[in-house]
């Protein structure tokens, strides 16, 4: 049977399922308002990790162009700028890696179109929608903006918070030392905010994106507001001394004299409010839209889900829309029912990490920092945030893992005689 599905929005979510239909011998157009040619020149659009689940997708696709071992990152440094320091390693299974999406997105899309693929480069306005929904047998919005985005209503019960918790100054940049092999670096101010520090694979190499993370009313803050174009050397003086006071494993790793965005277009400054959508929209005759990736569910950058969620609910979608014969309401019912426990996983513990810590949480933090196995599961499970949330998300069961990773190993058992 001949199907036919249209895509809206061409970041992870949507290429990632558009290349999967593809591979799979199911006809996708791709609609999107930005051509390949456009990401050279703008603005830092955000900086995304991609855990090793993620790459074996890539791999699976046929789109994993990016395999220089020493460009991956292996583990995550901690640091606590408690009055007493505290800091600790996490180490992965396998390796993850950054790439500059203004990279990553146009090379999708290049390998969509050259293995056949069709991309329609337009805006939908609110008097496409009927006839974007005629033409296909599903609809597929995997961007918020614009009329579709708009037809999709909020969860209140998973979208807890009106405004951003934080406000965020992101950046890449030139003159910070990385070590051999490469990590990342996630490190807290309590009061202030935190800073996630990712290499980055970008236009020159290798750089290092700096993400800030800046509590409202925190002494970080001014940097989500702070004009670099306006004064560059200003800028970066008042961010040195931020990072000097704030995250000072980070600023000790700085040569200040090279120090500098790689590019004066990377710099990203704002704020997300965290957001949960209900994902299904069925319109006369049955036919339907079905939300995907950033539309389904926003969440800060903290945590550096929202990336690897989309990827993984594209291809929940894409293996469904491969093996089922009729794609209704109850189809989509089904697909919700297949990928909600690892989005709404990754948003509800991303929004509990933007609360200051619990006491079960505050003492995970400090046993983590004296037991390896239980940071590495920590780290590790930042490729499957449902693990995570079942570990984290209450008292009990936060103590009930201490617990089993603090106990001593079972001794291996023998054969009887």
């Amino acid at each position: 049977m001949r199907r036919h599905i249209g895509i809206v929005g061409a970041g992870i979510a949507g290429l990632h399922l558009a290349l999967y239909l593809q591979k799979h011998g199911v006809a996708a157009t791709l609609i999107t308002d930005r051509r390949p040619e456009d990401y050279r020149g703008s603005r830092l659009i955000n900086t995304v990790a991609h855990h090793h689940v993620t790459i074996a997708r890539e791999d699976y696709l046929g789109v994993n162009h990016w395999t220089d071992p020493k460009q991956h990152y292996y583990y995550h440094d901690h640091f606590f700028n408690f009055p007493q320091p505290l800091g600790f390693r996490g180490d992965f299974s396998k390796a993850s890696r950054a790439v500059d999406y203004r990279i990553y997105l146009p090379a999708l899309m290049k390998d969509f179109l050259d293995r056949g693929g069709a991309i329609e480069y337009r805006q939908i306005e609110q008097g496409d929608i009927a006839a974007l929904v005629s033409r296909f047998d599903l609809l597929v919005v995997a961007t918020g903006k614009g009329a579709l985005g708009q037809l999709f209503s909020y969860r209140p019960e998973h979208t807890p918070y009106s405004q951003p918790q934080r406000r965020l100054c992101v950046g890449l940049y030139t003159g910070v030392s990385q070590p051999d092999p490469m990590n990342v670096t996630l490190s807290v101010s309590p009061g202030h905010g935190e800073m996630i520090v990712i290499p980055t694979i970008s236009f020159d190499g290798v750089a290092t994106a700096l993400l800030m993370e800046n509590i409202p009313g925190g002494d970080m803050e001014e940097l989500a507001t702070l004009s670099y174009d306006a004064n560059p050397k200003h800028f970066l003086q008042v961010l040195l001394g931020k990072l000097e006071k704030h995250h000072p494993t980070t600023y000790h790793r700085i040569d200040t004299a090279r120090f500098d965005l790689a590019q004066p277009l990377d710099l990203l400054q704002g704020g997300v409010v965290p957001t949960v959508r209900n994902t299904v929209v069925e319109f006369d005759g049955g036919k339907c839209a079905i939300a995907l990736g950033d539309l389904h569910s926003v969440v800060d950058p903290m945590m550096g889900q929202g990336a690897n969620v989309a990827s993984y609910a594209a291809f929940v979608l894409g293996e469904e829309i491969v093996k089922s014969d009729v794609l209704d309401a109850r189809f989509c019912e089904k697909v919700d029912l297949k990928r909600q426990d690892r989005v709404l996983a990754a948003a509800r513990w991303t929004n509990i990490m933007l609360q200051p810590p619990s006491e079960a949480l505050g003492m995970l933090i400090g046993t983590m920092s004296q037991n390896q196995a239980l940071a590495d599961e920590f780290t590790e499970n930042f490729n499957y945030p449902d693990q995570q949330w079942d570990r984290i998300c209450s008292a009990e069961r936060i103590h009930a893992w201490i617990e089993r990773k603090s106990a001593p190993a079972a001794e291996p058992m023998r054969a009887s005689a």
